[in-house]
C-alpha cells in the first residue's frame, strides 16, 4: 500500500493549519515576524553572493522554512542548548541578530562566529544557546542527546535540542539516540525539519512512508506531526511542551513538515536536487511562513502595510551594513592554523 500523500498536491496534507494569532501577545508576534524576515533577508544576501562567487564555501539555505527555528528559539530559556546541522543559518540567527558574525564566517574572515575557520556549516554562538552546527548527517542528534544526559545528571530545568532533516532519519545514530533518550528519560527535543528532500532525493524515493515521527513511536517517545510553516501553531506547541520536557525529563520528537525553496546547496532552485520542482515551488510559496503571518497581522490590525514595509526596510539596511562591514574584516592569519585545534 502506498502510504504517501500526493507530494505534488500540497493541499492533500492534513497537517496544514490556519494561522491563529488570537492567544499571542503583540510583542511575541512582532518578534516572530522580525526574526523570520531577518533570516530570509540574510540568506538572500548569502545566496546572491554564492551565485556571484564572493562566497567560496558551500552554503545550505533554509529559505522557506524559517518558522521552525524562530518558534523553537522563542520557546527556549537561558542555558538550554541547541545543536544544528549543515543547514543552520536560521537556527543561529533565531537566537541572536548577529548577521555580521555570520556573514564574516561564510566569507572566511577573522570576525566570524568561528573565527573564519568553519564557514557556513560550522557556526556557533554558545552565549545565546547555539552550541554549534556540524555538516555530518545525523551528527547533531547524539550531541544533543549527550547534552540531555548532562542536563539530567545535573538535575537542572533545561533541555537540549537537536535539529536535523528527514535524511538524518536514515542514519543508525538516530535510532540509537532515541533509544537512549527514552530509556534514560533525557530532556532532549528532537526536531525533524522534514522538507521532503534529502540532498537530491525526494522522500518517496527513499522511505516507505513520509512521516519520520514513526521512529519516535517505536521508542515510546511522544511525537507530533505539525505544520512547519505555521509559526503560531509551532510556538503554541513548543512553548508548552518545552516546559513539560524540562519538568519531566522525558524526550520529545517534533516533525515539522516544510519545504526549502533552494536546492540542497547553493543558490539554484531546480537542478541541484535533480528533479523538476517548479510546480511544487509555486504551491509552497503560497505557504510562505512570513506571508502567512504578515497577512494575519495586517488583517487583525496588529501592523499596517506601511509598518511591515518599514520593518523590511530597516532589516535590509542592517543586512547591507553588516555585509559591508564583514567584507572589510581580515582573513585569519596563518599563525592561527593550529590555535583552535588543540585544547
Amino acid at each position: 500500500m502506498n502510504k504517501f500523500k500526493d507530494l505534488n498536491n500540497i493541499e492533500s496534507f492534513t497537517h496544514f493549519t490556519d494561522v491563529n494569532i488570537s492567544d499571542l501577545k503583540k510583542d511575541i508576534l512582532l518578534k516572530m515576524l522580525f526574526k523570520m524576515i531577518l533570516i530570509r533577508k540574510a540568506e538572500e544576501k548569502i545566496s546572491e553572493n554564492v551565485e556571484n562567487g564572493t562566497i567560496k564555501c558551500p552554503c545550505h539555505l533554509a529559505i522557506g522554512q524559517e518558522a521552525i527555528a524562530v518558534a523553537a528559539a522563542l520557546s527556549m530559556i537561558k542555558d538550554d542548548k541547541a545543536f544544528g546541522a549543515h543547514r543552520s543559518h536560521a537556527h543561529f540567527l533565531a537566537l541572536n541578530d548577529d548577521t555580521f558574525s555570520l556573514f564574516a564566517e561564510v566569507l572566511g574572515r577573522v570576525d566570524g562566529c568561528s573565527k573564519g575557520m568553519g564557514g557556513s556549516m560550522h557556526i556557533i554562538d554558545k552565549s545565546n544557546g547555539f552550541y554549534g552546527s556540524v555538516p555530518i548527517v545525523g551528527a547533531t542528534i547524539p550531541m544533543a542527546t549527550g547534552a540531555g544526559l548532562s542536563i539530567s545528571l545535573k538535575e537542572s530545568k533545561n533541555l537540549s535540542i537537536s535539529y536535523f532533516g528527514d535524511g538524518a532519519c536514515e542514519e543508525g545514530v538516530l535510532h540509537e539516540s532515541l533509544n537512549l533518550a527514552s530509556v534514560m528519560n533525557l530532556p532532549t527535543v528532537f526536531i525533524c525539519e522534514n522538507n521532503l528532500f534529502s540532498s537530491h532525493l525526494r522522500i518517496d524515493q527513499r522511505q516507505t512512508e513520509m512521516y519520520t515521527s514513526r521512529f519516535a513511536k517505536a521508542h515510546n517517545i511522544e511525537s507530533i506531526v505539525i505544520d512547519g510553516n505555521n509559526i503560531t501553531d509551532l510556538y503554541n506547541f513548543m512553548s508548552t511542551k518545552f516546559k513539560s520536557v524540562r519538568d519531566t525529563h522525558k524526550p520529545l520528537f517534533i516533525e515539522a513538515i516544510t519545504y526549502r525553496w533552494k536546492g540542497h546547496v547553493g543558490h539554484r532552485e531546480d537542478e541541484d536536487v535533480g528533479v523538476e520542482r517548479s510546480q511544487d515551488l509555486r504551491k509552497w510559496r503560497n505557504r510562505d511562513p512570513i506571508k502567512l503571518l504578515s497577512e494575519e497581522l495586517i488583517k487583525n490590525n496588529i501592523i499596517s502595510t506601511v509598518e511591515l514595509n518599514q520593518i523590511e526596510k530597516e532589516i535590509i539596511s542592517k543586512i547591507e551594513n553588516d555585509w559591508n562591514k564583514a567584507l572589510k574584516s581580515e582573513f585569519p592569519d596563518k599563525s592561527n592554523l593550529n590555535k583552535f585545534v588543540y585544547s
